[in-house]
């Protein structure tokens, strides 16, 4: 039984007892409302989320759904998930009761998603938001079905939106970009390492070991509501050793020695990803090539080391991928040259030819 009464400042207060997921009688009081309706529609929602009951709009499910995921997920995905969600997802469902948003929802939420104009990959990110929400309903709350599986998906995360530079390539635009000498150290550290950005932005001087040749990888930087904030890598897998080639020991033994009074803690490139982001676009114009994404320079290294015949295994450990799988299914179209040769070597393995 609920108790409302209109307060002094004409506002109004709500008292009601209520039973938690656990079936334990509890007592609320809250205030503020400006009408009588507005309180008991408040204390109705508060119940179906108290008792974890599907019948509950999907903005308060997806507090519920914060709160039991936020403790196991990184601060800097937290925030992407967060982002996404605020400006692609809850425009459309908010006030909907999640039990009731249906397969035929969720394809008319694609189709006006689809027209602005995102990438392949964009769109299945989106989606994919969505549908973990949906599946948390089904795995915790009981929800019968994920509307999202009965929609199909949108977008493909895997669309070969990825673009490349060869070797030739890169020094043509790292000379672009001479004029700035920490914009084109990072870019060649990018591109002979393949590690992500916010793992470069992380780095620090002392993980660079100029005696054993090696770079360590340990940790990511990531900008979250307007702060610099570090955390562990993507992946356990993501912590990794990268063995590096004497030319790139001897460029970032010349860049290390630029950096005056500085530490062996302190960040090697003080360099944020929104000028990283600018610097590419100028630095590609500038050398008349086709643009590509700073996250690109990481898909160039792997298309140089397949290349040179590297062993799929050590791409993946060299990456930081969280299995060889990962690894083949971004770039499977690349080794359709070793596929060939192959099949050329077997031929002349059956004819009884040597090389």
């Amino acid at each position: 039984m609920a108790s409302i009464k209109e307060e002094k400042n004409n506002t109004y207060s709500i008292q009601f007892r209520y039973k938690n997921y656990a079936g334990v009688n509890c007592r609320k009081h809250k205030f503020n409302f400006k009408s009588e309706k507005e309180a008991k529609e408040w204390m109705e929602e508060f119940i179906r989320k108290e008792q974890s009951d599907v019948s509950m709009t999907f903005q308060s499910f997806y507090q519920e759904y914060l709160e039991n995921q936020s403790a196991d997920l990184r601060a800097s995905t937290l925030a992407t998930k967060e982002h996404i969600v605020a400006l692609h997802i809850m425009p459309y469902f908010k006030d909907r009761k999640l039990e009731s948003i249906t397969a035929v929802d969720i394809i008319k939420w694609q189709n006006k998603i689809k027209k602005k104009g995102f990438s392949d990959s964009y769109l299945n990110t989106i989606h994919s938001q969505l549908s973990a929400i949906f599946n948390h309903a089904c795995r915790i709350y009981n929800l019968s079905t994920n509307p999202c599986k009965a929609a199909g998906g949108m977008g493909n995360k895997d669309s070969g939106n990825i673009g490349v530079w060869t070797n030739e390539e890169m020094e043509r635009f790292l000379n672009a970009v001479s004029d700035k000498p920490v914009v084109k150290y990072a870019f060649f550290l990018l591109y002979w390492t393949g590690i992500r950005l916010a793992e470069l932005l992380a780095l620090n001087i002392a993980d660079i070991d100029f005696e054993k040749k090696t770079l360590s990888v340990t940790k990511s930087l990531n900008r979250i509501d307007g702060k610099d904030v570090i955390s562990l890598p993507k992946t356990k897998s993501s912590i990794r050793t990268i063995y590096l080639p004497q030319f790139v020991m001897d460029e970032m033994k010349d860049y290390c020695g630029m950096l005056y009074g500085r530490g062996a803690k302190d960040r090697l490139f003080v360099v944020t990803k929104s000028h990283l982001e600018k610097e590419i676009k100028r630095g590609a114009e500038l050398a008349g090539l086709t643009p590509i994404r700073v996250h690109d320079l990481r898909h160039s290294h792997a298309s140089l080391l397949i290349s040179q015949g590297v062993n799929v295994a050590v791409i993946s450990r060299r990456l930081g991928h969280k299995s060889i799988k990962t690894t083949l299914n971004i770039y499977a179209h690349m080794f359709d040259k070793d596929a060939k040769e192959a099949a050329d070597m077997l031929d002349k393995l059956y004819n009884g030819e040597e090389d």
